[in-house]
């Protein structure tokens, strides 16, 4: 799995912030049962350019944690059968991974709610990973019920490596 990290942001991370987004990564696509070597590209910015992104593509005008920007779209989460056939663009011909999509994390947001939720900014940028690789394998939680699955999805993979509050 191929996973680029860029650091945008002005705060600085004091965590082994690369290893533990691949290791959240490769935990969630192992997890969803990917059959393909993925690549995902993964922006670590701040509060002001994550607002400005927020606004741009979803028409919120406020600064938030995650985006995820997925290049494939799923008739039922994780159902990769479809893809060759339908995505034959989204595979990478230098190296034949699966282009996933990109994370874009704010860095600002991720201290604050580490904080605000009494957990490490490990554990934090671990969940956010975690929640932003779901949704690039096809998953919502716009209803209730999708909320408790990908609730669920993010605790047994954020378990299975041993990020726990």
């Amino acid at each position: 799995m191929t996973v680029n990290i860029e650091y945008e942001a002005e705060k600085q991370l004091e965590i082994p912030y690369e290893e533990i987004i691949r290791d959240v990564a490769e935990a969630a696509l192992a997890y969803e049962g990917c059959p393909y070597e993925a690549e995902v590209n993964v922006v670590l910015t701040g509060d002001e350019e994550i607002w400005q992104v927020n606004r741009e593509y979803r028409q919120v005008d406020r600064p938030t944690d995650v985006l995820s920007f997925p290049m494939l779209e799923y008739e039922t989460p994780s159902d990769f059968d479809h893809v060759e056939d339908m995505y034959a663009d989204c595979f990478n011909p230098e190296t034949g991974e699966l282009m996933l999509g990109d994370i874009m994390i704010s860095v600002d947001r991720a201290q604050e709610q580490a904080e605000k939720y009494g957990h490490s900014i490990t554990r934090e940028l671990a969940f956010l990973v975690a929640h932003s690789m779901l949704h690039l394998c096809g998953y919502d939680h716009m209803e209730e019920d999708e909320r408790l699955d990908m609730e669920r999805r993010q605790r047994e993979i954020l378990e299975s490596r041993g990020y726990v509050r």
